[in-house]
């Protein structure tokens, strides 16, 4: 929905603007996907925040995501002039990170129940709750930050891929653009979607049955959305970063493109094999990728602490 509404904004600018704006919506085109994948992550990060502190966390992740793009849009431009060959190493390196950041995700949950993780809490919170909060919220805010440099990264590249050819000044209008519209789009979004349930209450005690049940849809819907994003959170990580991995390591893509192929030649549901196969292989490389850093992660941090002693 997100990247549907953005791009019939920009299908309108289109219309009247010059070629710089024609090469911006074939950008948007490009880089919709990540904005899906950027929504799920980040909305996540919020979970668990007090209601009271929800936009302003949303605010700070929001202004460090400007501050990552106005650091990403000039590096990309000058990576792409002196060191064009950088680029797919830099980008694997980062689509590496996010399949560690998943797997590590999953070998959490794994390895503690969730009467563990309440347990922590709670001994963190009944030993000093103030500055358990404010820590919390601090991390949840460099996470975040975090994630979007990623993701960001990979908006900033796409985007670029696709004015290559133009003059610098057109580069970096587009460049410029697309990453305003991005990061207003996905925290325009991510804020409405934490303050959902706080609509919801509002509307229960508003007049009117209609109201009033829309209201309790609200308050019903905003527990398991939040969950699901959490879930799809993750698999964006391994999905976006599978797919780094995949388009940067030499016969990956082709070998990817011709499952697709053989996937859409079974009979019925071949078009939507074919549609699925490339995320679904691109999901499943995140997760041995996340695995093996994790594991390498791990082994590294190990062999330090027995040479420090």
């Amino acid at each position: 929905m997100a990247g549907s509404s953005l791009l019939a904004l920009i299908d309108d600018i289109a219309t009247i603007l010059d070629d710089v704006a024609a090469m911006s919506k074939v950008a948007a085109k490009k880089t919709a996907g990540v904005l899906g994948d950027d929504l799920a992550l980040n909305a996540q990060q919020v979970a668990g925040v007090q209601a009271d502190r929800e936009l302003p966390v949303v605010w700070a992740v929001a202004k460090g995501s400007m501050i990552n793009k106005a650091i990403l849009v000039p590096a990309a431009l000058a990576i792409s002039y002196f060191a064009p060959w950088a680029i797919t190493p830099l980008l694997m390196l980062g689509g590496a990170y996010l399949c560690f950041e998943g797997f590590e995700k999953i070998a959490h949950k794994l390895l503690h129940s969730p009467a563990e993780d309440d347990q922590h809490h709670k001994e963190l919170v009944d030993a000093n709750q103030s500055v358990d909060l404010v820590a919390m919220e601090k991390e949840k805010v460099k996470g975040a930050v975090r994630t979007d440099f990623i993701l960001s990264a990979e908006i900033i590249v796409i985007a670029l891929g696709t004015v290559a050819a133009a003059s610098f000044l057109q580069q970096l209008t587009v460049l410029v653009g697309i990453a305003i519209v991005m990061t207003i789009g996905v925290y325009g979004l991510v804020g409405a979607i934490v303050k959902m349930d706080d609509a919801g209450l509002y509307l229960t005690q508003r007049a009117g049955a209609g109201v009033q049940a829309f209201g309790r849809f609200l308050l019903n819907a905003a527990p398991k959305l939040m969950k699901f994003l959490s879930v799809a959170g993750t698999i964006a990580m391994f999905m976006v970063g599978g797919g780094i991995l995949t388009h940067g390591i030499p016969g990956a893509h082709e070998v990817i493109h011709h499952a697709a192929e053989a996937a859409g030649s079974v009979g019925g549901v071949g078009p939507l094999l074919a549609a699925v196969t490339p995320s679904a292989l691109d999901t499943i490389g995140g997760v041995i990728a996340g695995a093996v850093v994790l594991a390498a992660v791990t082994m590294g941090s190990k062999m330090l602490s027995v040479l420090k002693r």
